[in-house]
């Protein structure tokens, strides 16, 4: 039983790894079901691993010649192949319902419903394309940004995910459960950390915006649906991301 034992890291680390990438890293499923929401502190280190794959094949084409934008171009699709579109496919759905339903009940709905709208095509049309030009205006500045921002947006993620209640009653997030303020804060600290390792002193300003830019997905959701869901944890990544690369421009270039 995990609850006898000291649970090592290491399988904590796994167990984001195995939920949030397609990378084969092999998991116990009694042990993840067991464990849940407890292992979220990892979250931000599987983004990172994320990140810093994508951005050695970025560092790996600006070294061939690639301009910068194809490089950056690359980064962002191997991102979507090591994590499955899974952030992607809950931005979709969560705009898609937060904004096409006029109750809560149709919300949810909606954002069960596999079909993409109007309004999600946008919102991963807008993103991807705030994303790439970030990245793209950089330059070689994106190698450090790029798991700079994957740590602090997955950070925020677990914030919002132990803030606010789950909307439904079924769905991944609730499988998982909530993760504690104990959970959520070494997440954050973590993330934090290894962001001013990478980024240096612009990492306060960094962790800032993706503090906010989470605090706004947080009220909205809780203002439309009245919570959280694996949705509205996906979509909060995608934007963290966005916000934080945003500001990068304006500080590490």
């Amino acid at each position: 039983m995990t609850g006898l034992r000291p649970i090592s890291p290491l399988r904590d680390i796994a167990l984001a790894c195995a939920l949030l990438t397609r990378l084969p890293v092999p998991v116990d499923a009694g042990f993840a079901a067991g464990r849940g929401a407890r292992a979220a502190w990892a979250y931000p280190l599987a983004g990172g691993l994320v990140a810093l794959i994508s951005g050695g094949v970025a560092a790996g084409g600006l070294w061939l010649g690639l301009p910068v934008a194809l490089a950056a171009g690359l980064a962002i699709a191997l991102q979507v192949v090591l994590t499955g579109a899974m952030h992607e496919d809950g931005l979709a759905d969560a705009a898609d319902g937060l904004w096409g339903g006029w109750t809560r009940e149709r919300r949810l709905e909606i954002m069960k419903d596999s079909r993409i709208g109007s309004y999600g095509v946008l919102a991963i049309v807008l993103v991807t394309g705030l994303r790439w030009s970030a990245l793209a205006t950089l330059g070689p500045a994106l190698l450090t940004a790029l798991p700079g921002a994957a740590l602090l947006s997955r950070g925020a993620m677990v914030v919002v995910m132990a803030a606010l209640p789950n909307a439904r009653e079924d769905g991944l997030s609730r499988g998982i459960g909530r993760p504690g303020a104990g959970t959520a804060a070494l997440a954050m600290l973590i993330a934090g950390g290894a962001a001013l390792a990478l980024c240096g002193g612009a990492a306060i300003a960094l962790a800032l915006a993706a503090a906010g830019a989470g605090l706004a997905c947080a009220l909205i959701a809780r203002a439309r649906i009245g919570g959280q869901t694996g949705d509205i944890l996906g979509a909060t990544q995608q934007i963290c991301e966005t916000a934080v690369l945003a500001l990068a421009t304006l500080l590490l270039v």
